[in-house]
C-alpha cells in the first residue's frame, strides 16, 4: 500500500470544531454541551436526522477529546501539548498501513496496526523530534463509501426494488469480497442487513466489528438468466430457427 499525505492536525480539528457546531476551542463542559445538540440534532430517528451525519458527530467529538484531553480551557499557557492527528480511511483501519505523516518541518513514517479506532492515541517509541515517545491521536474518516462507528463499518449497496419487495439473496460487494445475505419480503425500509465480523479487527480488548450495509432501491436490473434469455433472443431469430 503506498504511503499517504493527510492534512494538518490543527485543520482535522478545525473541521471537527465546525461539524460540533462550534467556531473555537472551548471548555470541557461547552464541549458536552455542543456534542448534546449536535448529536441530538443528526438522529437518524429524528426528523430532519441522517445517519451520515450522526456517525460524524461522534466521530468529531472523540477526535476533540483524544487530541485535547482533560477539563483545562484551550489556550491555557500550562495546558499540555495536543498530540498530532493520525487520519486513517476505513480499510487503512481495517487491514493497517504505511502512512507519513508531517510533524513541521519533518515527515515520519508511522505503521498503523490493524484495528485502530477513532479515540484511541498510537505511542511511537522515540518518534518526537527529541528522542520521546510520541503520541499520535487517530481519526478514521468516511471514504470511497463506507464509515466507521466504534468497531462498525457502515456502507450502502443498490438493491433492485423487486428484490426488495419480494425477498431473496442478495449478493454484495465489500472489502473482503462478494457476501451473500437473505433478505424478507417487504421489510420497513431503509433495509439494514448485518455482515458479522467485517467491520474493525479485534484488537486488545475491543471485539472484531460487524459491516452493516443499507440496501437502497435501484432501477430494475436482469436476473444471469434473463440476460442469457435475451441473449439467446437476440442470436437464435425466427429465421434461423426455421432453417
Amino acid at each position: 500500500m503506498s504511503p499517504s499525505h493527510f492534512r494538518s492536525d490543527a485543520d482535522a480539528v478545525r473541521d471537527a470544531l465546525s461539524t460540533l457546531g462550534l467556531q473555537d476551542a472551548a471548555d470541557a463542559e461547552s464541549l458536552k454541551a455542543a456534542f448534546r445538540a449536535a448529536v441530538k440534532a443528526a438522529r437518524p430517528d429524528q426528523p430532519g436526522g441522517d445517519a451520515d451525519r450522526f456517525r460524524r458527530v461522534i466521530a468529531a467529538y472523540r477526535l476533540v477529546q483524544a487530541y485535547r484531553p482533560g477539563d483545562v480551557a484551550p489556550g491555557t499557557p500550562d495546558r499540555p501539548a495536543a498530540p498530532p492527528v493520525l487520519s486513517l480511511s476505513p480499510l487503512q483501519a481495517v487491514a493497517g498501513a504505511k502512512i507519513d505523516l508531517r510533524l513541521g518541518a519533518r515527515t515520519i513514517r508511522v505503521a498503523a496496526p490493524p484495528g485502530l479506532r477513532t479515540g484511541e492515541t498510537l505511542r511511537l517509541r522515540g518518534g518526537a523530534a527529541d528522542g520521546a515517545d510520541l503520541r499520535l491521536a487517530v481519526l478514521i474518516r468516511p471514504q470511497d463509501g463506507l464509515s466507521v462507528l466504534g468497531d462498525d463499518l457502515f456502507m450502502s449497496w443498490p438493491t433492485p426494488q423487486r428484490l426488495l419487495q419480494e425477498g431473496g439473496r442478495v449478493e454484495i460487494d465489500t472489502h473482503a469480497g462478494t457476501r451473500s445475505a437473505w433478505i424478507t419480503p417487504d421489510r420497513a425500509a431503509p433495509v439494514r442487513i448485518r455482515l458479522k465480523n467485517l467491520g474493525l479487527p479485534a484488537r486488545g480488548s475491543r471485539p472484531a466489528g460487524h459491516l452493516f450495509v443499507t440496501l437502497t432501491p435501484s432501477s430494475e436490473t436482469r436476473s444471469p438468466a434473463e440476460d442469457l434469455l435475451a441473449q439467446f433472443t437476440r442470436a437464435w431469430t425466427p429465421e434461423r430457427l426455421a432453417a
